[in-house]
């Protein structure tokens, strides 16, 4: 059982990295959606108690949710906007990987370093958590586009979901479950609001919405 989640946590870090390096906005939604499953079948492998259906809930919620419902929606946005690539990211694509690969050891070192009062599933679970949150926030930092933008904040949140499975004992499925509804609400709405900033302004690159407001100013 511990192989197979190291397995799914190893692969975790393997698509953060890529989506670090991906230019093309299609194949970092795929990505992410492979994340979505990858953290579907996570619930189902971690759980050690008999709340068996709560796991299996969770996990086909994630799947579908992250996996389906939010790529289908940013692709759909991104047909209807016409964007493919992100352009002239703040920092470069290899740079970013370099940057990524250093925070990844930075994680592993630190990461395992952290007491846990009951047995973890597996000692990879905190480093990858981690650094699936800095890869969620450095992708809404670094990049323009706002559908990127959005990768981030679904990567920010799949780093939270996964820490969140460390505190099943503490913390009932149920609340990772309302944590999945509240992030498709906020999909949901941030892809609308990317559809009208493109209509507003023929562009969905945040940095000129800042030198927009400074010009108004």
């Amino acid at each position: 059982m511990t192989s197979g989640i190291d397995s799914l946590l190893i692969l975790l870090i393997l698509l953060n990295l890529i989506l670090l390096g991906a230019s093309r906005l299609h194949n970092a939604v795929r990505m992410v959606a492979a994340q979505g499953f990858v953290l579907g079948a996570l619930p189902l492998l971690m759980q050690s108690g008999g709340a068996w259906k709560a796991a299996l809930l969770l996990g086909i919620g994630s799947a579908l949710l992250k996996g389906i419902v939010f790529p289908a929606l940013l692709f759909r946005a991104m047909r209807e906007i016409q964007v493919r690539r992100e352009i002239e990211p703040l920092v470069g694509y290899a740079s970013s990987l370099l940057i990524g690969v250093g925070v990844l050891v930075v994680c592993m070192v630190w990461g395992a370093r952290l007491p846990f009062p009951w047995p973890v599933p597996s000692s990879l679970v905190v480093p990858v958590g981690l650094f699936a949150a800095w890869t969620g926030l450095f992708l809404i930092m670094a990049r323009r586009k706002a559908i990127t933008q959005v990768l981030g904040f679904i990567v920010l949140e799949n780093s939270i979901f996964l820490l969140g499975l460390l505190l099943t004992d503490a913390m009932p499925l149920l609340v990772e479950l309302g944590v999945l509804l509240d992030i498709f609400v906020a999909v949901f709405v941030m892809g609308i609001m990317v559809f009208h900033i493109n209509r507003e302004f023929d562009h969905i690159n945040v940095d000129q919405l800042s030198a927009l407001r400074e010009d108004a100013s």
